[in-house]
């Protein structure tokens, strides 16, 4: 029963997130808001529901088979992969060093902010 509860209750996030991004329209997905409504939730709480800990953990056991659907999605249009190849592997490997340049600027940043006497000269 803690299970169902759990999944009842993150399908509620979920779905105030859907409605919030609907009535606010932010072009930001609903499932995210969902997400963080649920976060600053356990901020405040300042620790997890045993039910929600139980749905979050069956769904982490089993996440592998939500990668499924992407291979099938990647085999089904496989001819239009095959065409753009180029773009995409320039998408990832751009998207990819400026992930990692944004990530280090914010962990110097970070560092500087929590430790300022050791990072006094820049």
């Amino acid at each position: 029963m803690k299970f169902l509860n759990g999944m009842t209750l993150l399908l509620i996030y979920q779905l105030v997130g859907e409605i919030g991004v609907q009535l606010l329209q932010w072009s930001i997905p609903g499932p995210v808001l969902g997400m963080l409504l649920l976060f600053l939730t356990l901020l405040l709480r300042k620790g997890m529901l045993p039910s929600a800990d139980v749905a979050s953990t069956a769904l982490l056991s089993h996440l592998s088979l939500l990668f499924v659907p992407a291979g099938v999605g990647m085999m089904v249009y496989f001819e239009h992969l095959a065409k753009e190849w180029l773009a995409i592997v320039v998408a990832l490997v751009l998207g990819t060093v400026v992930t990692m340049a944004v990530s280090a600027l914010v962990m110097r940043g970070a560092s500087r902010l929590f430790s300022p006497e050791t990072y006094r000269d820049g």
